[in-house]
């Protein structure tokens, strides 16, 4: 394993950081708008995903997707995987769920479908550390901040734009590292 602890506290410097975080007005962040255009690649949160299944993706996003290339990380797949060993098999809502998530699954190119690095995965977890001492995240939180956190750093690593909904998590990642690879929308 090739991880570099040492330059990675050097580069993050947790210590320093003790002011809390606190989520910017929408005004201060970058939003899906409604003129298409191409450029940088984007990295898919699990919450788009959801959207798709639950037929809650605005339709400025479909439209934005169209113009860009979208690539996918094992990091959501393993949250929607989860689902099949989580669900009660016993329920019959259950079969209905994951025939749609097996669909959209099978959906996913696989040249397009990336796994995060080392160096990813131990940053990230410095960066969700962070997050959550700064944003008093709740303990039950810390797992999916971790995931939020290594798609986040994903996304940097190879020059794409995340593109999610999860405004607090992303929007604290991108106060601490920024570097403008997150863009958000609403379904709302």
């Amino acid at each position: 394993m090739s991880f570099d602890l040492k330059a990675s506290l050097r580069r993050w410097k947790p210590e320093r950081h003790r002011a809390p975080l606190r989520r910017r007005p929408d005004e201060a962040l970058a939003f899906v708008s409604e003129q298409v255009s191409g450029g940088a690649e984007l990295l898919l949160d699990t919450c788009f995903y959801i959207d798709i299944l639950q037929d809650r993706l605005p339709e400025r996003v479909e439209r934005f997707i169209a113009a860009r290339l979208c690539n996918h990380s094992a990091i959501a797949l393993a949250e929607l995987t989860h689902l099949f060993g989580r669900l009660d098999p016993g329920d019959p809502r259950s079969a209905i769920v994951l025939k749609e998530i097996t669909g959209l699954i099978s959906h996913v190119p696989e040249h397009r479908l990336d796994a995060p690095s080392v160096n990813v995965l131990g940053e990230a977890g410095i960066l969700a550390g962070l997050t959550a001492r700064l944003a008093n995240v709740d303990a039950g939180r810390e797992q999916a901040l971790l995931n939020d956190a290594m798609l986040y750093l994903q996304a940097v690593e190879n020059g794409q734009i995340v593109l999610t909904r999860n405004i607090r998590e992303f929007d604290y990642f991108d106060q601490l590292y920024p570097c403008q690879r997150v863009l958000f929308y609403s379904t709302a």
